[in-house]
């Protein structure tokens, strides 16, 4: 196939990004600034979107508006050992972004970080392109060499990178990319994905102050009125309404009032999830009513703003590989749901809620055929080995909204459901990104070579960004020495950001035992 269909307007680059994922983007610029490190000269680097960079340049953490960052999360006597702070050591890209933003622990501030990060891409002169369609992608061997647009435009490139939640670059290029949780053999099942939405004007003592109102109403078996609100959100199942009741109060009986920290908020419970399914007339039920006010993620701003990732819509694997092809834009349905939030939020205090522009896809499918794939069982057992590691990521399974048809395909192939699975803490490499059939291309992202629960805890940008940061040096070396990204391992990315002083402290943990009974879940699930 020739580099460019006839008549196409044809620019090249040595490198190219697509997607405007953070860890895309950090990749970007760490193999810019190796690549300048080694020869004194940028590379000719280009990002390149669907999105519309008027709205701002950062993927689901601008567009999408998710303020609230999912840190790396390290058990005490780890921390005590190590001598490491809360969230431990961050990849040193990672660290920088968000010192240069602001950010005081969880609390990313969308407009600080797209402008942060046009400044980081105008530090390497990097190229800005986005509005763009894949129309095809050219390929020599087995090797990506260009990307054809719909705008009759060319892109040809030495390196690609892939950051976007479906892989849309890699399944352009042909790789074959699993539906939803097929690595589960539940090809039609996907998580939630969510809308954020900021309020302004409600305070936290005002917000303090309603839940702990809902909180001792709905635990007051006396009080008619909020246990028949109760009811309601309870779907007026008996059992559930006596889960959610339990759910609002600690082991010590004491209510689950929400955490409020520096710069976020914690929603430990579902008080106000009840309050608003029984004002929307909804159960508080994923699956019967397709959306949910769940608890919420709340990232506090400036400017009297707090940020929520609290409200959950049902989709299936088809429906959110749609919307990622879609600009990740939320349908009219689910914006006619959003105004019933509007609504009640502003009865409870805010003066004004605004939606972002994009949703929050958690997770749309992940590819095949990637050098090593990643387990949930091999997180379990500390992942890869530490003279091989390019730093250590802490993060629960988490699959927020569940994952529908689980619990049933492990009773139907009698497999005991882990209903308590041990926090992984695991070394980070690069191998599970890169393709081995197409060995010039990787893939950071959620849709990465994740199987069973790996990508639960592989779809947190932070750990992205650390693989990002690997993937960016690997990238920097293939243009030095014209090879590809995939002729390079672990250890040989380790050993440069040793030598530039950028290593991270290693601290993964092998959790023999529940990373066997693990494996034996996952080998047993996906048969």
């Amino acid at each position: 196939m020739p580099q460019a269909p006839f008549g196409y307007k044809v620019r090249t680059y040595d490198i190219i990004t697509f997607g405007d994922e953070l860890p895309g983007i950090l990749s970007l610029i760490c193999a810019a600034r190796e690549y300048y490190r080694r020869t004194n000269k940028y590379p000719r680097s280009l990002l390149m979107f669907k999105g519309d960079s008027r709205k701002g340049i950062g993927g689901h953490l601008v567009r999408g508006g998710l303020s609230y960052l999912d840190r790396s999360s390290i058990p005490l006597e780890i921390r005590r050992t190590y001598n490491l702070q809360s969230f431990g050591e961050a990849p040193a890209i990672y660290e920088e972004f968000l010192q240069r933003v602001g950010v005081v622990q969880v609390a990313l501030d969308p407009l600080k970080a797209s402008k942060v990060l046009r400044e980081m891409l105008q530090e390497i002169r990097a190229d800005i392109l986005s509005n763009i369609e894949i129309e095809s992608v050219s390929k020599q061997r087995n090797q990506i060499v260009g990307i054809n647009l719909t705008k009759k435009e060319t892109y040809l490139a030495k390196q690609f990178i892939d950051s976007t939640v479906n892989a849309e670059l890699a399944q352009a290029a042909g790789v074959k990319k699993l539906k939803g949780f097929e690595t589960f053999g539940l090809p039609d099942s996907e998580l939630s994905v969510t809308l954020v939405f900021q309020t302004q004007g409600l305070s936290i003592q005002r917000l303090k102050n309603i839940e702990k109102l809902y909180l001792e109403r709905f635990t007051n078996l006396n009080d008619t009125d909020a246990q028949n609100w109760l009811n309601q959100a309870a779907g007026n199942n008996p059992e559930i309404a006596n889960r959610l009741r339990k759910s609002l109060v600690d082991r010590n009986g004491k209510l689950k009032t929400m955490y409020v920290g520096k710069d976020y908020i914690d929603i430990r419970c579902k008080a106000l999830s009840i309050a608003y399914h029984s004002f929307r007339g909804t159960p508080l039920i994923l699956e019967k009513s397709g959306a949910i006010l769940d608890n919420g993620n709340v990232a506090i701003l400036s400017g009297g703003r707090l940020s929520w990732n609290a409200f959950l819509y049902d989709v299936n694997a088809d429906q959110a590989e749609a919307l990622a092809r879609g600009k990740a834009k939320p349908t009219p349905e689910m914006l006619a749901e959003m105004d019933y939030v509007i609504k009640w939020f502003k009865e409870i205090g805010a003066d004004a809620v605004t939606t972002a522009d994009e949703l929050y896809i958690r997770h749309a499918g992940n590819v095949t055929g990637v050098i090593d794939p990643l387990t949930g069982a091999e997180m379990l057992a500390g992942g890869i080995k530490k003279e091989e590691a390019l730093g250590t990521f802490g993060y629960h399974f988490d699959i927020r909204g569940g994952i529908k048809g689980l619990e049933k395909r492990a009773e139907q192939k009698r497999i005991e459901n882990l209903l308590h699975l041990q926090k992984p803490l695991f070394n980070i490499g690069i191998q599970h990104a890169i393709i081995k059939d197409i060995p010039n291309l990787a893939v950071i992202s959620p849709a990465s070579g994740f199987e069973g629960y790996a990508c639960s805890a592989g779809r947190i940008v932070e750990f992205n960004c650390g693989v990002g940061q690997g993937i960016g040096i690997a990238a920097a070396m293939a243009l030095q020495s014209n090879i590809n990204i995939g002729n390079y391992s672990n250890r040989e990315v380790r050993n440069i950001l040793t030598q530039t002083g950028k290593i991270a402290k290693i601290y993964g943990q092998n959790y023999t035992a529940q990373a066997q009974e693990l494996g034996n879940f996952e080998h047993g699930i996906a048969a």
